[in-house]
C-alpha cells in the first residue's frame, strides 16, 4: 500500500472526480516541477526543478483506474565521447493500472487487500481516490533516456594521446615514431650543446686518423 499521499503534491492526482463507473474517462494536462534525481545518476537526468509537461488519460475499469500518458522534458547530461556537456529532449510513455484497495483483479470487493505480500509489490494502488505518478514518472523516464548520451551520432570523441577534442580539429594526428628510434632520440634530446660538439670533435679526429691510415 502506499503510504498516506499529499494532494497539494503536485504528482499526486485526484480522481474522485473521474468516479468508479467502468468506461468513463477522463484528460488532464498538468506541468510539474522535475523531481530530484529523474534520470540515470552520474549520466544523464533531468534537473531537480526543470518543467515536465504530463499528458493523462484516465480510465476507470472494473479493479481500479487505468493511466495511460507521456512525460515530456529536456534532459542534461555529458557526452560518453568527448565529455561536453549536452542537452536532448525526452518524451516518455508509461500505463499503469491503479487498484482500488478493496478489489480482487476481477473487481470484486474483498475484506483485506495486501493478502498475497508478492502481488502486492508488483502493483500499485489508490489511496483514499488519490494515485502518485512519480514512481511511474521515473520508471519511464530512465527507460527513454539512452544509457550511453553522445552530443551527436558521429561524435568522433578525444584524441586518445593528448585528450585533444578531435571534432574541433578534423586534422588532428601525432607522427607515428619507430619504438626502435625513440630510446635514441630521447637520449639526444637530453644531451647538452657542449657534448654534442665534443661528439662532433670526436668524429672529426677519429675520420683524421682513418685517413692517415690509409695513406
Amino acid at each position: 500500500m502506499n503510504a498516506r499521499l499529499d494532494h497539494r503534491n503536485p504528482l499526486v492526482f485526484d480522481t474522485h472526480e473521474l468516479g468508479r463507473r467502468p468506461g468513463a474517462q477522463q484528460r488532464l494536462t498538468r506541468t510539474v516541477d522535475a523531481p530530484r534525481d529523474l534520470g540515470i545518476q552520474g549520466v544523464v537526468g533531468v534537473p531537480e526543478g526543470a518543467p515536465v509537461e504530463l499528458d493523462l488519460r484516465l480510465e476507470s475499469v472494473m479493479e481500479g483506474v487505468l493511466v495511460t500518458g507521456t512525460a515530456r522534458a529536456r534532459a542534461e547530461g555529458e557526452c560518453v565521447r568527448c565529455l561536453e556537456p549536452l542537452q536532448l529532449d525526452v518524451e516518455a510513455d508509461f500505463q499503469e493500472l491503479f487498484s482500488y484497495p478493496d478489489a480482487d483483479d476481477r473487481g470484486r470487493v474483498i475484506a483485506e487487500p495486501g493478502d498475497d505480500a508478492e502481488d502486492d509489490e508488483d502493483r500499485f494502488y489508490l489511496e483514499d481516490g488519490l494515485f502518485d505518478l512519480e514512481p511511474l514518472l521515473r520508471d519511464a523516464v530512465v527507460l527513454a533516456l539512452p544509457m550511453q548520451p553522445v552530443c551527436q551520432e558521429d561524435c568522433p570523441g578525444l584524441c586518445s594521446e593528448c585528450g585533444a577534442r578531435l571534432a574541433d580539429d578534423p586534422d588532428h594526428h601525432h607522427d607515428a615514431v619507430d619504438i626502435r628510434w625513440a630510446a635514441l632520440q630521447g637520449l639526444a634530446g637530453t644531451m647538452s650543446d657542449g657534448e654534442k660538439d665534443e661528439m662532433s670533435g670526436d668524429a672529426t679526429r677519429s675520420a683524421r686518423v682513418d685517413e692517415k691510415q690509409e695513406k
